[in-house]
């Protein structure tokens, strides 16, 4: 196992390493497709080689991290995105053409995608592997230099992940930079070409904050309050095993997880009665379970309890859906999947994202009334509707803003490469994944090849009659 990791002097090896990059890439602007093809190769070998060690990290890192959510929500996705990128790159570092207009021509202008330089990525412990890596993939895809600073919360993955970068690339064209708070602090402090976080809402305004000193460009993945609406019509026996699979995968501690559910006042003891019984079938039991993940760390198991504690004492019902009895063995921080049945306002589990398996339930009496509380809170990183109506649906994904949408299940917009992923307002801005991603890590540079007989001269001074005739001319033929 890999030692935890040790925090660097920002002063130096940061710096030293932001040096090498920089001047690697002045040596190379514009790296071919051969070169980018190689890195991207070596990404995925680095991936599917070393599963078993990524499995055992992380696990170390959470107390208990079920092996078959790593492979599948880390190392899978994470060979997925390469795959996607190593099948499309010829075709997306392609210049563009773009149509010129009438007046402009004989011209020629196109778009030529350019590798923008130095990439900071910022990645958080929830998903350490899948979030460093994939944005990495995108970066490293569209030809920059990648500095990656990984969550000092785990840490024996954070030292993994440096050793193995080591053995796979060179400094100079992919380094990890693992430490402590401060040292993320540096991090965000340089100029990088490009500065890409993932985290939490109130951690973003930071990173921004100090980016926008360098006049840096950011990509903020972060958070809030996913809703899952269920439409009168929804089926709860179809619907409540896939809410609770996205609620309970990595034990909610997912920035797309479903926070609240919204469910029709007339049908919520049912509602009740078929996530309680999707939950038991997912998980019959929590100690001893493999399946089921631990929170990170003691911070955030207390942080949890606070919040379940503070709804119960302002009048809502805790429901703990877990065996009765079943004992957790000292120190093993699996906190159990937890309704909170009638969660109002007035309740912190209501204003702050969960970050864990506790499912506050709202009711509501109208759609309108639904959408209508959906938009008085700050827009989410994702949304979930559940029904079949499609007129209503319709209704709802028009008159609501989220990052991102899945219909009649959960989360599964993210792992669609095709689609971009990302926040708006409080849950982020830009967004990465496939050609998105490549195109967040590429400046669109606009080329215009004027012939050496063009008319535009014909606009130019000394101005009089000739240059009415022609702006008269643009303006008849509505093309100026």
């Amino acid at each position: 196992m890999a030692s935890a990791a040790t925090p660097i002097a920002p002063s130096s090896e940061l710096e030293r390493l932001f040096a090498i990059q920089r001047t690697a890439f002045e040596s190379e602007r514009y790296p071919d497709h051969a070169k980018r093809q190689d890195l991207l190769r070596r990404m995925l070998t680095l991936t599917l080689a070393h599963e078993q060690e990524w499995v055992d990290a992380i696990a170390a890192d959470f107390g208990h991290r079920s092996a078959h959510e790593t492979r599948l929500a880390e190392c899978y996705v994470v060979a997925a995105a390469a795959r996607q990128a190593l099948t499309h790159l010829a075709q997306w570092m392609k210049p563009r053409r773009v149509r010129t207009p009438l007046h402009l021509q004989p011209a020629r202008a196109y778009l030529l995608r350019q590798p923008v330089g130095v990439v900071g990525v910022i990645s958080p412990w929830n998903y350490p592997l899948q979030l460093a890596l994939a944005p990495a993939i995108a970066a490293l895809a569209a030809g920059n230099r990648v500095l990656l600073k990984p969550s000092e919360l785990t840490p024996a993955l954070a030292a993994l992940m440096a050793q193995k970068m080591r053995a796979y690339f060179s400094e100079d064209e992919l380094a990890v930079v693992p430490g402590d708070a401060s040292v993320g602090h540096a991090f965000t402090t340089m100029r990088f070409d490009h500065l890409f976080f993932t985290g939490s809402t109130a951690v973003g305004r930071l990173v921004a904050r100090a980016a926008a000193e360098n006049l840096t460009p950011v990509t903020l993945e972060l958070g809030g309050k996913s809703p899952a609406l269920f439409d009168a019509d929804a089926d709860f026996a179809a619907a409540a095993p896939r809410l609770m699979a996205g609620k309970l995968l990595n034990a909610g501690q997912t920035c797309i997880a479903p926070d609240y559910a919204l469910v029709p006042a007339a049908r919520r003891e049912s509602f009740v009665e078929a996530v309680s019984a999707a939950a038991a079938a997912l998980y019959p039991a929590i100690a001893g379970n493999d399946d089921y993940t631990a929170i990170v760390n003691e911070r955030h198991f207390r942080r949890l309890r606070r919040l379940v504690d503070d709804a119960r004492q302002k009048g809502a019902e805790v429901i703990t859906l877990s065996p009765p009895r079943e004992m957790l063995a000292e120190g093993a921080r699996k906190f159990p999947p937890t309704l909170v049945v009638g969660a109002n306002e007035s309740m912190a589990v209501m204003q702050e994202e969960i970050f864990g398996p506790v499912l506050p339930i709202e009711t509501y009496d109208t759609v309108d009334e639904a959408i209508t509380r959906i938009n008085a809170r700050p827009r989410p990183l994702a949304f979930y509707y559940f029904g079949n109506n499609a007129a209503r649906r319709r209704r709802v994904l028009e008159q609501t803003i989220a990052g991102g949408v899945t219909v009649n299940d959960t989360m599964w917009h993210f792992a669609h490469e095709g689609l971009p992923f990302g926040g708006i307002g409080a849950s982020g801005m830009g967004a990465y994944h496939g050609e998105r991603g490549f195109q967040t890590f590429t400046m669109e540079k606009p080329v215009f090849i004027q012939p050496r007989f063009a008319a535009t001269g014909l606009l130019a001074p000394p101005y009089g009659a000739r240059f009415e005739r022609v702006l008269w001319l643009l303006r008849k033929l509505n093309i100026g």
